[in-house]
C-alpha cells in the first residue's frame, strides 16, 4: 500500500468520523465521535501540510472536551425522582412519543395501570430522562415491566442512579431482587449491563434476574 493511499484514508477516515458523529441520538456519542473525528483531521491536515484544517480541528477538539467533561461531570449533574399517577397527562404523553423507540427494546411492553404498580420518572437535572414501571411482587421480587431511558442520555448514568440506593427505588429491605422480561437482544444487553442475569421463572420462560443486596452507591 503506498503513501498517497494511505493518507488518503486517514482523510476518509476523518469524515467517516464525522458522518458517524451527527446520526447519534445520545449527546455523549456525538460529542464522542466528533472528537474523533477532529483528531484524525488534524493527524491528516498536517500530514498534507494543509494547516488551517488542522489548526480549526484543534480549535473542534478543545471544544469538545470542554463539554464532554461538562458532561461526564458527576458533580455537576443532579438525579432526581417523580412518581406519578396512572391517569398523568404527562405520562400518557410520554408514552405515546416514544412508543415505536420503546419497542425496540420492549416489543411487548403495554401500560395497564394496577393498584400495585409503580409509574417513576427519572429526572436528571430536572429533565424527564428515563421513565420506569414496575410492580413489587408477593416473593420479594420487583418486577421491571417498563425501564427506559430517552435517546439523548443513553450514556447509563440514569440507570446507575436507577439501581443505587440514591435513587430509593429499591430500598424496602424485603425486595431482595429485580426481573425483567427479556425483550429485544438490544435491552438483553443493556440488562447484562445493569448486573442482570438470565434465568427461568415457574412458567419456564427465561427472565432477567439482578440482586439487590447490596446496592451499590
Amino acid at each position: 500500500m503506498n503513501w498517497d493511499l494511505i493518507v488518503e484514508l486517514i482523510g476518509y477516515l476523518a469524515s467517516a468520523l464525522i458522518l458517524v458523529s451527527v446520526t447519534r441520538t445520545s449527546i455523549l456519542k456525538l460529542r464522542l465521535f466528533s472528537l474523533a473525528g477532529a483528531v484524525t483531521f488534524v493527524v491528516y491536515g498536517l500530514i498534507i501540510q494543509a494547516y488551517p484544517i488542522a489548526l480549526v480541528n484543534v480549535v473542534i477538539i478543545g471544544i469538545q472536551i470542554f463539554f464532554l467533561r461538562d458532561l461526564m461531570s458527576k458533580k455537576r449533574e443532579y438525579f432526581t425522582t417523580l412518581e406519578v399517577l396512572a391517569d398523568s397527562r404527562y405520562l400518557e404523553y410520554f408514552l405515546r412519543f416514544h412508543e415505536d423507540d420503546i419497542r425496540t427494546y420492549r416489543p411487548d411492553f403495554r401500560f395497564e395501570p394496577r393498584d400495585d404498580q409503580i409509574r417513576i420518572f427519572l429526572l436528571r437535572d430536572l429533565v424527564p430522562a428515563g421513565l420506569l414501571i414496575g410492580r413489587p411482587c408477593t416473593d420479594h421480587s420487583f418486577e421491571v415491566e417498563l425501564d427506559y431511558v430517552i435517546p439523548r442520555y443513553r450514556d447509563f448514568r440514569v440507570a446507575e442512579f436507577l439501581f443505587s440506593e440514591r435513587s430509593g427505588v429499591f430500598t424496602d429491605p424485603l425486595c431482595s431482587r429485580a426481573w425483567s422480561k427479556p425483550g429485544t437482544q438490544v435491552n438483553v444487553a443493556y440488562l447484562e449491563r445493569m448486573g442482570f442475569k438470565a434465568a427461568t421463572d415457574p412458567g419456564g420462560n427465561t427472565v432477567y434476574v439482578k440482586d439487590l443486596v447490596p446496592l451499590q452507591t
